[in-house]
């Protein structure tokens, strides 16, 4: 009986483990072929270790050529202000589809749902045509205008909100608080969980975004890390593939980092949303 009651415990682990691998191996390939020299990156001989360590030379080339540094600056300047707007949005109105009774709150919850529905590819042609003929193109702001409203942002906080107690929120109504000063002072606080989850995949979405900068941006000084890594591109040779790993690896870095250290946050605002 003992046996069998840790047959399906270790099968959980296995399983789990097998995921595990298969998650963390390209990362693991990345890291090896960013150290190699050109020579051993399609070499005849499979070593897991390259003969020669060529780890300066392409992390150098990535910092240098590709414009790494300002690529990744311009990332953290976009994520950052689609995220602010993005907050200042979908917080009130979640709040308001959770907590205030109106005659078409049901239909615009609706509409939020169709909205998820909705690639960014469908309204791209519309928004490039609005932004050439407002001389907008190649600008911070064409690059996060179309993401200031998230509708998955507020189905999130409004699965969050719903769950606040109603009787904090009606004793604040009567304690002649208005309803901006409830979301702000009283309701927001709590939603640090959900805050944090959402700032993780807004962050996460735009950051790796090369759709929409593709599109809209033509200067190499707005060029956000995608479009950074596209620099290794060589039509001729094949590309640098020692330094684009190189390259890979130190824009996926503050990515990761920034999840192991909200990852705890995270969990609790995806927990505490319903979402699974």
């Amino acid at each position: 009986m003992r046996a069998r009651g840790l047959v399906l415990p270790l099968a959980s682990h296995a399983v789990l483990a097998t995921g595990a691998v298969v998650m963390l191996a390209p990362f693991l390939w990345m890291l090896l072929t960013s150290i190699r020299p050109p020579a051993e990156v399609f070499g005849t001989v499979f070593r897991l270790w390259p003969d020669n360590f060529w780890g300066a030379e392409n992390y150098w080339h990535a910092l240098t050529v590709g414009r790494l540094p300002r690529t990744m600056l311009n990332g953290a300047i976009v994520c950052a202000g689609i995220l602010v707007v993005q907050l200042l949005v979908c917080i009130p109105a979640a709040y308001a589809l959770a907590k205030l009774e109106f005659g078409f709150n049901r239909l615009l919850f609706g509409l939020v749902l169709v909205g998820l529905c909705i690639p960014i590819q469908v309204p791209a042609l519309p928004l490039y045509i609005a932004l050439a003929e407002a001389k907008l193109l190649d600008t911070y702001f064409a690059l996060m205008a179309p993401f200031f409203l998230s509708v998955f942002g507020i189905f999130l906080f409004r699965q969050f909100f719903r769950g606040y107690p109603s009787e904090i929120i009606q004793a604040a109504r009567l304690d002649g608080m208005r309803e901006f000063e409830i979301v702000w002072r009283i309701v927001l606080p709590s939603a640090r969980p959900a805050i944090a989850a959402f700032s993780v995949f807004s962050v996460v979405a735009h950051w790796n975004d090369l759709y929409w900068p593709l599109i809209v941006v033509t200067s190499g000084d707005l060029a956000t890390p995608p479009l950074g890594i596209l620099a290794f591109r060589d039509t001729e040779t094949g590309g640098n593939y020692g330094a684009l790993m190189a390259g890979a690896a130190i824009v996926t870095a503050p990515m990761v980092l920034a999840f192991l250290a909200a990852r705890r946050t995270f969990l609790r605002g995806i927990t505490m949303t319903g979402l699974k």
